[in-house]
């Protein structure tokens, strides 16, 4: 939620520094959140799932 925060804060400030109007549309920081979790989600989950599965003596062996 800061780097949303963050974000607008500095999309506002550009906007205001251009002189351009800005714009707010909250559908689109959802879809944005969203998309980025599942980004999050997909490239954690899967390689944490892979290393669960490795024998600890095999992993530790291989750095």
């Amino acid at each position: 939620m800061c780097g949303i925060t963050l974000g607008l804060t500095a999309a506002g400030a550009v906007a205001h520094f251009l002189s351009i109007p800005f714009v707010l549309n909250p559908g689109i920081v959802f879809i944005a959140f969203l998309f980025s979790g599942a980004v999050g989600v997909v490239f954690g989950y899967f390689p944490a799932r892979k290393a669960a599965r490795l024998d600890p003596i095999d992993a530790l062996r291989h750095e």
